[in-house]
């Protein structure tokens, strides 16, 4: 996983079209009528061989008339904070507008790195229009039309160049981050988990993306808490606490090994919580899903095993993830938390041995072999554990485009039941031998 890209600017100018572009589907609703996108925008873009996390921040603005524009500027702030890139978008067709120049003053003053976006070029008579940009005050302006996609492959160029590159673990320690929407409970297990002995908790300066880790060892338990929103306060609106908790989650996504995805059981699993799993799962983080306030559910007999249920259907096919229902105020089950969380942590630095894996799994596809296409028949002859923080496996064979996604399942599963990967995502790869 790489850094985080935020696309800013005033309502109307092209942000979600020029997300669209970049994360290459149409994730974002796009009309013209300034502030229609209400929905949460964010999603992987890859350029020159860098990953990064794209984010629209139109879409976190939830209010119009006279909260509009400062809940927007609200937002850049959590932007300019959070962000590694920071995209100023402008139209071209309007010129510089008193918004423009505001949210300019705002990103001058930080140390960010500021890209101007120029959008709209979409003839080449506007393009002596660009020169007047540059009264903004940055030296890196990009026309582009984000409809047609002219000018956004050298926009791409100068944004790679400024992009993170993972850093290597500063220990040994395992990282463990606590994710979720706002107001589940980070807080209060964050602070169950620091209150209990104070003076065994230091902090240690995080990667240069200024992530904050807090040394926990109590317990017989040792690891790096990665900075949430618990940790370290920031201030930000109420209107903008959904938007920072995103922004937030998404950074200790990216530093952590596993997660702690809290959840709120009188609300059940929502689509945010969903999203924050995939992207979890997607980077291979290991994943442990803590249904809090279990405390104010009135139960029945069944009623853990049905939200259990509930929850593995959202999260399908990806379901081998311990769940816990804990409460994070009555410091119920706290601890058991903690231990799932290290146990999925040393799970996914399992290496197993070649020859065992060939063995075992060569004998699996002996009794259950691909099933045939076009009376082509399937032999995979060797398998292979890459070196690697997700847990990856290659299958070399003689027909991979062959290969459908139900049997990747299969091998996956019989992976899972044979060394216990429970809370750890896999992927299997086919390659032709």
């Amino acid at each position: 996983m790489g850094s985080l890209v935020a696309i800013v600017g005033r309502p109307n100018v092209g942000k979600s079209t020029l997300f669209n572009r970049l994360v290459g589907q149409r994730k974002a609703i796009v009309d013209d009528v300034s502030g229609v996108t209400r929905d949460r925008h964010y999603a992987e873009a890859e350029w020159l061989d860098k990953e990064f996390i794209v984010i629209d921040t139109g879409g976190y603005v939830k209010k119009s008339d006279d909260v509009f524009e400062k809940s927007i500027r609200d937002q850049v702030k959590i932007a300019i904070a959070e962000a590694d890139v920071l995209l100023f978008m402008v139209d071209i067709t309007c010129g510089i507008t008193d918004l423009d120049a505001e949210f300019a003053d705002l990103l001058r003053r930080s140390n960010k790195k500021v890209v101007v976006v120029a959008n709209k070029l979409d003839n080449y008579e506007r393009l002596a229009d660009v020169a007047e940009f540059y009264a903004l005050g940055f030296e890196n302006i990009f026309p582009i039309s984000s409809m047609t996609g002219s000018g956004t492959g050298d926009l791409l160029d100068e944004v790679a160049k400024h992009l993170n590159t993972p850093e290597e673990n500063l220990t040994e320690l395992p990282k463990i981050a606590i994710i979720g929407r706002p107001n589940v409970g980070k807080s209060s297990l964050t602070n169950a988990l620091l209150g209990v002995e104070r003076n065994i908790v230091t902090d240690i300066p995080g990667t240069t993306r200024d992530s904050i880790h807090t040394h926990y060892k109590a317990f017989g338990h040792e690891f790096l808490l990665v900075d949430t929103a618990g940790i370290r306060k920031k201030s930000a609106t109420m209107d903008n606490i959904e938007f920072y908790s995103v922004m937030r989650s998404i950074k200790a996504i990216e530093d952590a090994d596993v997660v702690l995805l809290m959840i709120d059981a009188t609300e059940g699993f929502q689509s945010q919580d969903q999203a924050l799993f995939h992207l979890a799962e997607k980077n291979g983080k290991g994943i442990v899903i803590l249904v809090n306030k279990w405390d104010l559910v009135d139960k029945t007999t069944n009623s853990s095993k049905e939200f259990t249920k509930l929850i593995e259907e959202k999260i399908a096919p990806f379901t081998d993830v311990p769940i816990l229902f804990v409460s994070a105020k009555e410091k119920q089950r706290i601890l058991k938390a903690i231990e799932m969380a290290v146990a999925v942590y040393l799970r996914k630095n399992v290496s197993i041995p070649t020859h065992a894996l060939n063995e075992f799994l060569l004998e699996v596809v002996q009794q259950t072999p691909p099933p045939s296409l076009k009376g082509k028949f399937i032999k995979i002859k060797y398998v292979t554990q890459l070196k690697s923080k997700p847990q990856q496996f290659l299958l070399f064979c003689n027909l991979p485009q062959y290969v459908k996604e139900p049997y990747k399942r299969f091998i996956e599963n019989r992976l899972r039941e044979k060394y216990n990967y429970t809370g750890v995502p896999l992927k299997i790869y086919f390659r032709k031998k």
